[in-house]
């Protein structure tokens, strides 16, 4: 990982920062990268047992770093796109819980990064905003599909047409998160959270018939054989 990107492990859970804040942690093609081989990785580490999405400074993410856009043909710009959706869909479609704990704006691509994960806390700082309107584009990073099957297609479609910014109280309101918290609590109740789902969710597979194998086969020193029940 480079210096924009960080992932650290602590008993199972995994943290992986966005560690851009004098941009506010906007995302450039090398971020998109690395964000989609972090989660890669995270989805094959046996140790790994939850992940924690975050930003270091004032903001989660002010969306892609326009400085770099534009720049490539159609076929260019479709590869930049590609490269997003697919780090998008690897954390949507990681099989470990992932929560978002999410302060300041998350906008464009940032906002579809939080709506991709499993929970999204939010610092009473926290803004959402489909700004894709003020600079020209559709919305991408499938924000138009988690907002229409989260809110509804009304209130996707304004949000959408509007551009305008949603706090977080608003966002509560809306279902696009489930918390929210004062801003330096926000890191602390979103490892809690993790805590708690990690509780609910062992206690649904300690009564397993594979955790039943599990502890078979330890006691009888040979291989468990796993069968996904």
């Amino acid at each position: 990982m480079t210096s924009d990107i960080t992932v650290e492990h602590s008993e199972g859970l995994a943290v992986v920062s966005l560690n851009r804040p004098d941009k506010l942690n906007a995302l450039t093609l090398d971020m998109r990268v690395e964000l989609l081989d972090a989660f890669r990785d995270i989805q094959t580490d046996p140790r790994i047992r939850a992940v924690l999405l975050r930003g270091e400074g004032r903001a989660f993410c002010a969306g892609a770093d326009i400085s770099t856009m534009g720049k490539d043909d159609v076929w260019g710009d479709r590869a930049r796109l590609y490269r997003a959706h697919q780090m998008i869909l690897s954390i949507f479609n990681c099989e470990k819980p992932v929560v978002a704990a999410v302060r300041g704006p998350a906008v464009g691509i940032g906002l579809s990064m939080a709506l991709a994960c499993d929970v999204i806390l939010l610092s009473e700082t926290a803004r959402f905003g489909q700004v894709f309107r003020k600079i020209g584009l559709a919305p991408d990073g499938g924000a138009a599909f988690f907002l229409q099957n989260l809110i509804g297609r009304q209130r996707a479609t304004d949000l959408a047409f509007s551009a305008r910014m949603v706090p977080a109280d608003e966002a509560l309101s809306l279902g696009l998160a489930s918390q929210v918290h004062p801003d330096d609590a926000l890191d602390r109740a979103a490892l809690e959270n993790f805590l708690e789902t990690e509780a609910i969710i062992q206690g649904q597979i300690i009564k397993s018939a594979d955790h039943a194998e599990g502890i078979d086969a330890f006691l009888s020193k040979r291989k468990p054989v796993f069968r996904g029940a």
